[in-house]
């Protein structure tokens, strides 16, 4: 796997397609690597014309992992952000979505592209919002799909997905005890009407877990998130026309973080999808690659309201 250096760190990378087609950056969400993005959904991409980019965020994959940062406790972590938020006091992660986007902007850069279409899931959908409102003049267009706008007073995660993200596995040593792990969060944040099959999942599972397994750089990065300044000022400078796709049962990061997302980037669409939870099942893969391009080639047909429904 290549790497590059980009922000101080090094980062893995992937590319597909033909380098001399327009640009798409895809940036994942807590924990991901570039290998839990779909093949399909690459593929459909570079099918489509796209010259497509994928890297390791920082903390997870091959990229560069911040364990002189140390190895936080993922609730008491939760418990001291929390307590700090009520009572107005700093809280300071190892690092913020700030940096994060200084990273996909340093991956743009050292492999020598000018502007890119930015696609980004959960987490990485905003990171894609800060980089397309700090350097607006290298972001083409930009889709976050079941991403937030990290306004405070937004609902946060059901119970149930936030034992699930909180949770650890039964034994840190045993891989199998990894993998029912890993299958029962994404069992319970996944989508309702477009199940995955467990085998699948297991599989999955077990592909990113050969790969890397760094359980603490998936807290260093929900700190990043639950650290995050409100990014509502910052919103409003957008200028990339932005796509935001989000499913209406999505229990982690619920519909009225994208409600707002869309409201407050201007000129932004909201397309909801039914039945859809936080995951990219395969089931809609061909209609989120509709989405996307039509997004990126500006051929996307919107009715009078700010948000579209679509029923699969």
């Amino acid at each position: 796997m290549p790497t590059l250096s980009a922000n101080g760190i090094r980062i893995a990378f992937d590319t597909a397609g033909d380098a001399k087609s327009t640009p798409v950056l895809l940036l994942h969400g807590l924990g991901m690597q570039l290998t839990n993005w779909p093949d399909e959904f690459v593929d459909g991409l570079v099918e489509l014309g796209f010259y497509v980019i994928r890297f390791d965020n920082r903390d997870s994959g091959l990229s560069t992992k911040f364990d002189r940062a140390g190895k936080p406790n993922p609730v008491w972590s939760w418990i001291k952000h929390a307590l700090a938020a009520r009572l107005g006091l700093p809280f300071k992660p190892p690092y913020g979505l700030d940096d994060m986007a200084e990273d996909a902007l340093g991956v743009l850069s050292a492999l020598g592209i000018a502007r890119a279409h930015l696609v980004g899931v959960s987490m990485g959908g905003m990171v894609a919002q800060i980089l397309a409102a700090r350097h607006p003049q290298r972001v083409l267009s930009l889709t976050a799909i079941m991403s937030s706008s990290g306004r405070r007073g937004l609902p946060g995660p059901t119970p149930s997905a936030r034992h699930a993200l909180l949770s650890r596995p039964a034994d840190t040593r045993d891989v199998e005890a990894l993998i029912d792990h890993a299958v029962a969060v994404q069992q319970a944040i996944g989508s309702p009407a477009y199940p995955t099959p467990e085998k699948q999942l297991r599989r999955r599972a077990a592909r990113s877990l050969r790969r890397c397994y760094c359980p603490a750089g998936v807290t260093r990065q929900m700190l990043a998130i639950t650290g995050a300044a409100d990014r509502s000022a910052l919103l409003h400078t957008i200028a990339a026309p932005t796509l935001v796709i989000h499913g209406a049962r999505d229990p982690l990061v619920p519909l009225a973080c994208a409600e707002d997302l869309a409201a407050q980037v201007p000129g932004a669409r909201l397309e909801v999808i039914e039945g859809m939870g936080h995951d990219l099942p395969a089931q809609l893969n061909e209609r989120m690659l509709a989405l996307i391009d039509a997004h990126a080639r500006g051929k996307m047909a919107f009715d009078s309201t700010p948000r579209l429904f679509v029923k699969q």
